[in-house]
């Protein structure tokens, strides 16, 4: 055989398996939630295809409650599963844009922290990271007792008198114990050796307000610890009243914040159930609408378009305003998470009085074609005027709105 056929025939072997693995690519990247209108049928083309179950009828489309579908190529090769949920024609919410005071409790206390302990015979290597406790961990028991906050533990410890005891944590979702004994320090007191935090505060944005569920969604990215990066577990939870009092304007290099203050904080606005990788979730005590008082229908991924948009938020008092952006490019994602598109200020007031996206204005939503379509999430820390942006549906997801 001529070695230019040889070559020919490599050559057309090597695109064949570029294109399947494009292909492949392609087809993994599908995400494993898929939200489609009702009425509407799911989109594929003759290499991806997305198949419904077998029980509903292509003509119907997506109809009401939750369905299942498989992700082939050329319908023939089986790559994997996704859900399908419906969203409602007439699903609308009032969008946010008003700065809220966030106030979190733990789930137990997070270890952010191990240090050795000083003692008569000098100092002793901490007994909980002998023990294998990690930074990052949650202790939510001792002693089968149940741990509420930071006090619980340092009096559980000393009063244990250097017996034994068993902590147990959680650790990424999963269970484990832990067995300690306590040492006697310097200053007659007995410690394990560990630095814990059972509480956080802050100033964020909300996001959306269903007054049929009377649920709400903010943030648009999960509260984590500041030392250890954990994503918080929340026990309990507030949202209150806040204001914006100045703005530090970002430069290249600092990232800006917009500082506010928790204002009549007896009055609780709602109440926190969820802290997730979309951000925070939970139940409004009164109606969270502000003088957007209009519902917006949510838009979905498929409804987006890379171009002029607009954020609702708030740099001064409380009282949300529009800036316009550019949604510079939509991103690929299979799984639930904060950073769905590249957005842009382009707004002049915006840009003159923030530098562009501050700390603070996460959860600001991203209105297109009068559609809620996502939220602020991210700045990038080089290119002030510049960060993310999170597709709504995942927040949709978390927020508990659908079938309700």
């Amino acid at each position: 055989m001529k070695k230019s056929t040889l070559k020919f025939i490599y050559s057309f072997i090597i695109s064949v398996l570029l294109i399947a693995l494009g292909a492949y690519f392609r087809a993994s990247n599908v995400p494993t939630t898929i939200f489609v209108r009702e009425g509407k049928n799911l989109k594929s083309n003759n290499i991806v295809k997305l198949v419904q179950d077998s029980s509903v009828k292509a003509s119907q489309g997506i109809t009401n409650g939750d369905k299942n579908a498989n992700v082939s190529l050329l319908g023939i090769f089986n790559v994997k599963s996704v859900s399908i949920k419906s969203i409602p024609n007439e699903l609308s919410v009032y969008p946010g844009g008003q700065p809220i005071g966030v106030k979190l409790n733990t789930k137990g206390v997070l270890v952010v922290a191990l240090s050795d302990l000083e003692t008569d015979k000098g100092k002793v290597i901490s007994p909980a990271a002998s023990a294998g406790i990690e930074i990052g961990d949650s202790i939510v028991e001792i002693n089968s007792e149940k741990i509420m906050n930071a006090e619980n533990i340092s009096s559980i410890v000393n009063a244990s008198e250097g017996k034994e005891i068993t902590l147990t944590i959680e650790r990424k979702g999963i269970i484990v114990k832990k067995k300690i004994i306590p040492i006697k320090t310097n200053d007659g007191k007995y410690k394990i050796g560990l630095w814990i935090r059972d509480s956080t505060a802050g100033v964020g944005t909300l996001t959306f307000y269903d007054d049929k569920t009377e649920n709400f969604a903010a943030l648009g990215h999960p509260i984590t610890d500041v030392d250890t990066g954990t994503i918080l577990n929340v026990n309990s939870g507030q949202i209150v009243n806040s204001s914006i009092v100045s703005v530090r304007k970002g430069v290249k290099g600092t990232p800006g914040e917009l500082k506010g203050i928790f204002i009549d904080e007896d009055v609780v606005l709602g109440e926190i159930i969820k802290n997730t990788e979309c951000g925070i979730f939970g139940k409004g005590n009164i109606t969270l609408k502000n003088k957007y008082n209009k519902k917006m229908k949510l838009g979905l991924r498929d409804e987006i378009k890379e171009g002029p948009a607009q954020i609702l938020t708030t740099i001064d008092g409380n009282t949300p305003k529009l800036y316009n952006i550019v949604i510079e490019k939509l991103l690929p994602q299979n799984s639930p998470g904060p950073k769905s598109m590249v957005i842009r200020i382009t707004d002049k007031d915006l840009l003159e009085k923030t530098g562009g996206i501050v700390q603070g204005m996460s959860g600001s939503p991203i209105i297109q074609d009068n559609k809620i379509i996502g939220a602020v999430t991210h700045v990038l820390i080089n290119k002030p005027d510049t960060g993310y942006g999170i597709y709504i549906e995942w927040m949709i997801k978390d927020a508990d709105i659908l079938n309700k």
